[in-house]
């Protein structure tokens, strides 16, 4: 089939589609989304092997199409952080970007390179999807260790000062320092080169825009307020799932029906997710889900 095919299928797909719902995949996505309210890890972490091992997907389409997902439920976030909070900070996504983006479409244009020639990439992504579980299951053990070193340092920043008008004065002099980063004149080069690595991941397996995502700023920027890392990050997550999902919508690796079955289920979960987390203890949930995570990476990777 031709590229104008191809595209015209891609359009044609979604509107045919996108109202047919099936119970069994919305269900999943409340489910997911109740953890993804409960933990804050991000959605693919948990969706894309639910989709493989529970409904038997394909790891290209369920990789696909949880991408999209992503850029979609991810956007509404990003609005409140900009809007209500102002905890993005532009230029490290931007930063960011320039790694993963390039690296994104390089990653697409492989795969679709090596189905041209018909190499199976289902190995590849199989094996890469089980890496990026366990390192998400590392994160999630050190994502409370490393915030509580940012509050840390936060803290001592204020301390710094005693006046209220002191703090004021000196609060454009800080900015810089505070959000220079761990590498001093080697922080753009760290963060760009960050965000490559993710974009490489999250093309290949919808994983590591949230979760890994986060862990990686706090460590690149140890004195960013956690508010800001978390804006951030999703603020990096929309354009590079959002292109990550056009690229593997292209290769046909995108289920619609199951796309909008998702996105009903999921809406509600993550709002009763969030409200159920003040009442449940994070120090009991976050070890639970690290280890159902690592148990499942060891799987996708032995597999």
């Amino acid at each position: 089939m031709d590229l104008s095919g191809i595209i015209s299928n891609a359009l044609v797909t979604p509107i045919t589609l996108v109202f047919t719902l099936n119970l069994g995949y919305a269900v999943s996505g409340l489910l997911v989304g109740i953890l993804v309210g409960l933990t804050g890890v991000g959605g693919g972490s948990l969706m894309t092997p639910l989709l493989v091992f529970l409904f038997g997907f394909k790891p290209a389409t369920a990789v696909g199409t949880d991408l999209l997902f992503a850029a979609l439920t991810k956007t509404t976030g990003v609005w409140v952080h900009h809007t209500k909070h102002s905890s993005v900070d532009w230029r490290v996504v931007r930063w960011l970007s320039v790694g993963s983006l390039p690296f994104a479409v390089a990653t697409l244009y492989i795969l679709q390179h090596l189905a041209s020639i018909g190499k199976e990439t289902t190995g590849m992504i199989t094996v890469t999807l089980g890496v990026a579980l366990l390192l998400t299951a590392l994160s999630i053990l050190v994502r409370s260790i490393l915030i509580r070193r940012s509050e840390k340092n936060n803290v001592s920043i204020v301390l710094e000062v005693d006046d209220e008008i002191e703090i004021e004065l000196a609060k454009e002099e800080k900015i810089d320092e505070i959000q220079r980063g761990r590498f001093d004149r080697w922080q753009i080069p760290a963060t760009v080169l960050t965000g490559a690595v993710l974009g490489v991941l999250v093309t290949l397996t919808s994983v590591g825009a949230g979760a890994l995502g986060t862990v990686a700023l706090l460590f690149l920027y140890p004195r960013m307020l956690t508010v800001k890392v978390v804006g951030t990050d999703l603020a990096h997550a929309i354009p590079l799932t959002a292109v990550a999902g056009f690229g593997h919508w292209m290769l046909g690796n995108v289920d619609f029906v199951l796309l909008s079955s998702l996105l009903v289920g999921s809406v509600p979960g993550i709002w009763l997710g969030s409200h159920l987390s003040a009442k449940l203890p994070e120090k009991l949930l976050r070890p639970i889900l690290a280890l159902l995570l690592l148990i499942i990476g060891l799987k996708f990777v032995t597999a």
